[in-house]
């Protein structure tokens, strides 16, 4: 299956990498030996160059990666985190992100490039990028620090999660 290039992003096809242009920025795709990408008419088809045994599946993966650069460069990706609990806070300090965790300790997480972090109200982050896998494991990180545990449910939790909550101990 084709990955189509929308109007205003450009690939350049080369021999061991692939390069996707567009509005937002650029990404590159390093390739797999065995893998060929071909640009025929604004899409990039992808194919497995011999019948070597897992290629198909590497072929479909690097689909897959073509596809989520096209949207990154065109749209961008966006995570929504949440803090739950009380004194929980979330502030943006030049390149570091401060988070107040009910740790006895401040939390400075460095902000890794390629990636943008805003906190539009003390409970709430959002981690923007054009790499869908940089903005996932950015996510992912700040989640670690304290994830939601399963009595009261406070700790860091993505916007769409939903927590299942355990009944406490009985007498």
């Amino acid at each position: 299956m084709p990955v189509d290039l929308p109007q205003g992003v450009s690939a350049t096809v080369g021999e061991n990498a692939v390069t996707v242009k567009g509005a937002k920025g650029s990404l590159t795709l390093a390739l797999k030996s065995g893998i060929k990408v071909e640009l025929k008419d604004k899409q990039l088809e992808v194919e497995a160059n011999s019948t070597a045994e897992g290629l198909n599946a590497v072929a479909g993966a690097t689909r897959a990666h073509l596809a989520n650069m096209v949207t990154g460069v065109t749209k961008g990706y966006e995570k929504k985190l949440e803090l739950v609990g009380v004194g929980y806070r979330a502030a943006v300090q030049a390149k570091s992100l401060t988070l107040t965790l009910g740790f006895s300790h401040l939390i400075n997480y460095a902000i890794p490039e390629g990636v943008t972090i805003e906190t539009p109200s003390q409970t709430e982050i959002i981690v923007k990028g054009i790499d869908r896998q940089r903005v996932g494991q950015t996510a992912a990180e700040i989640r670690g620090f304290r994830p939601p545990e399963p009595y009261k449910g406070k700790g860091v939790k993505y916007s769409d999660e939903k927590i299942s909550l355990k009944e406490a101990k009985k007498k």
